[in-house]
């Protein structure tokens, strides 16, 4: 569980902050929200779906078929695949809505054990002068645009919403030998896409939503991850052999640099 606290001088001018290493704290998500400019890179790297989500569909990276697993994370938190979704990139930082502030307010997750004593690899959460640390400062930036993004891509899925071309995603899991429905996950249903008249389909690349859509069903081919990914996982899990060289570019591909980064 994570416990958000907003960023102010009284609580953290005192404090210092340490960049996360481990995705540990996500190896239970099997699904996390993405944004319209991750699609490109998350596409070629993991399967992308919709959910339900407050009566609307929201896109996600889909990071494993069995609920409450993640694939992507190895046994020792390390993130195994070529691309990490923008949200998980902010960790231990998010922008939440607080009582009596009208913007979105600056937290972190207090219980994320990255707030610690100070040494040399760790962060000021402010500046000498009272005002934002230039670190912090490149959190709230790299946040605004991911929150930026998300505006516009709500409003692309929507207008697909809209057009009727999000349909649920027939997908099942092999579990003790035994297939099993995997509920709850949309896709992009390209042939009524292909089969709207001229106004909805020219609405649609009015409303930028022909990447995503596009880019959804390249994705969907990505299924074939998991298998890797769970072979990936045995072999890391099972004990060392000093006879056999390991490395993580055998299995995936390493992509350069990503859409949204804070440094």
């Amino acid at each position: 569980m994570s416990r958000l606290v907003p960023i102010t001088r009284e609580g953290h001018s005192q404090k210092r902050w340490r960049r996360n290493e481990s995705y540990a704290f996500a190896a239970s998500e099997s699904v996390v929200p993405l944004v319209g400019t991750e699609f490109s890179k998350a596409a070629f790297a993991m399967p992308i779906a919709f959910i339900e989500r407050s009566e609307r569909f929201v896109p996600v990276a889909v990071l494993s078929l069995s609920p409450g697993r993640n694939l992507f994370v190895g046994p020792a938190g390390q993130w195994l695949g070529p691309y990490i979704p923008a949200s998980l990139r902010a960790y231990p930082f998010r922008f939440a809505r607080v009582e009596g502030e009208n913007a979105p307010v600056l937290c972190i997750d207090e219980d994320s054990g990255l707030i610690v004593d100070a040494d040399d690899q760790t962060e000021q959460f402010f500046a000498p002068d009272g005002g934002p640390s230039a670190a912090v400062q490149r959190v709230w930036r790299f946040l605004t645009e991911l929150e930026a993004s998300r505006t516009q891509t709500d409003l692309a899925v929507s207008a697909l919403a809209s057009a009727g071309v999000i349909q649920p995603w027939q997908l099942s899991v092999n579990i003790a030998g035994q297939d099993k429905a995997v509920k709850g996950l949309f896709r992009v249903d390209e042939a009524t896409m292909n089969a709207l008249d001229d106004e909805s389909f020219l609405k649609l690349r009015k409303s930028s939503a022909l990447p995503l859509a596009y880019l959804q069903l390249h994705s969907m081919g990505r299924v074939e991850i998991f298998e890797a990914l769970g072979r990936l996982q045995q072999q890391l899990a099972a004990p060392p052999r000093p006879d056999v060289a390991f490395s993580l570019d055998e299995f995936f591909e390493q992509t350069g640099s990503e859409t949204l980064k804070f440094d």
